[in-house]
């Protein structure tokens, strides 16, 4: 087959999204200690050398209770955590206070805080790299205050601080989070200076350029592909290719899906514990939707997304995929698929199925 030209010579097999993913590109590529030193020295101006001079300390949500953070180091006497967001969110100081609170009580976990003795603690710094499609500025700054409730003026309005009789004062609790935007055009000097984060937002901006007219499992595919020919990524995206192409599909989808149905609504969906199956049912639309509109051609392509699910867990007899093929009511498909999004195993899909 002719090469065109601007295609890459590398191609793989499309793959399919697995619901098991939970991780993001993004942590993946700084869990490596020499792309996180330098992501570190390009943010404070530093120049350590030796990745040992760090120590990875990012929560893990099976030990603390359900509290994960993205990225989370000590060097040098300070503690920094970094998050990664397509959105900018106003939370994310509450957020890290609770991060920090979990840091600190690891940290001094074999001291005695009740002593006459002061317990030193690094100093902590809180960052957000934000990469959405929304605008956004280069660099704002959230802050707890902001979510404190507020009294009433006499005259109606609400004043900020203070809070008691008329008296100047600060916040007893304060918590400042630094984001930073990375898209094009943005922070160029630091993605310059930290070159695993300017070649990462290459890798997305490929991905998204492709999304615009294949359907994402494949522009997901090209993106990867093409990456790995132009030495963006390369030896990262050799390592884990698997691995990335599943991230990357699902964080596409579930960006979608917040964009689409809102952000109020998409927190309440993932608190309802289905919005993952929404976001990766997009892909139903994308890759299998050549028949939508017309009612048999979106059942067909939703029971296919179902058994695309249940072929991650394990084999799909037979007699289990007729009867998902044949089934045309929508609705009852729609529940399928969430079902099979969150499936431990296929058994367990067809005794909450009734199959």
């Amino acid at each position: 087959m002719e090469k065109k030209q601007g295609q890459c010579c590398c191609t793989t097999k499309v793959v399919k999204t697995n619901p098991q993913y939970k991780d993001t590109v993004f942590r993946m590529l700084f869990r490596d200690r020499v792309k996180l030193l330098e992501l570190y020295n390009a943010i404070t101006g530093n120049n350590y050398h030796d990745p040992a001079d760090l120590e990875i300390v990012t929560l893990d949500s099976a030990v603390y209770m359900g509290v994960k953070n993205d990225l989370a180091l000590l060097i040098d006497l300070k503690l920094y955590l970094f998050e990664h967001q397509s959105t900018v969110n106003p939370n994310m100081p509450l957020r890290f206070l609770q991060y920090v609170t979990a840091e600190y009580s690891r940290l001094t976990a074999s001291d005695n805080l009740y002593g006459g003795r002061l317990i030193p603690i690094p100093a902590p710094h809180f960052m957000v790299f934000y990469n959405g499609t929304a605008s956004c500025p280069e660099q704002l700054f959230l802050r707890l205050s902001d979510a404190f409730y507020r009294q009433e003026k006499e005259n109606g309005r609400l004043q900020d601080w203070p809070f008691e009789s008329g008296k100047e004062s600060m916040p007893e609790l304060e918590l400042t989070v630094q984001v930073l935007n990375i898209n094009a055009g943005c922070n160029e000097t630091l993605k310059t200076q930290c070159q695993a984060l300017g070649e990462y937002m290459q890798y997305v901006d490929k991905v998204r350029e492709y999304a615009g007219c294949l359907p994402i499992d494949e522009a997901v595919n090209r993106a990867v592909d093409e990456c790995i020919c132009q030495g963006i990524l390369k030896e990262f995206l050799l390592a884990n290719k698997a691995e990335v192409r599943l991230m990357s599909i699902f964080e596409y989808n579930e960006e979608e899906t917040r964009r689409a149905i809102g952000e109020t609504e998409y927190e309440r969906g993932v608190e309802a514990g289905i919005i993952r199956g929404k976001a990766e049912g997009k892909a139903e639309g994308k890759a299998e939707g050549k028949a939508e509109g017309k009612a048999e051609g979106k059942a067909e392509g939703k029971a296919e997304s179902v058994l695309a699910f249940l072929e991650e867990l394990e084999s799909v007899p037979m007699e289990l995929r007729e009867k998902i093929l044949a089934q045309q009511d929508f609705g009852v498909l729609q529940q399928w698929l969430k079902l099979a999004v969150w499936a431990e195993n296929l058994d367990a899909f067809r005794k909450q199925a009734d199959l």
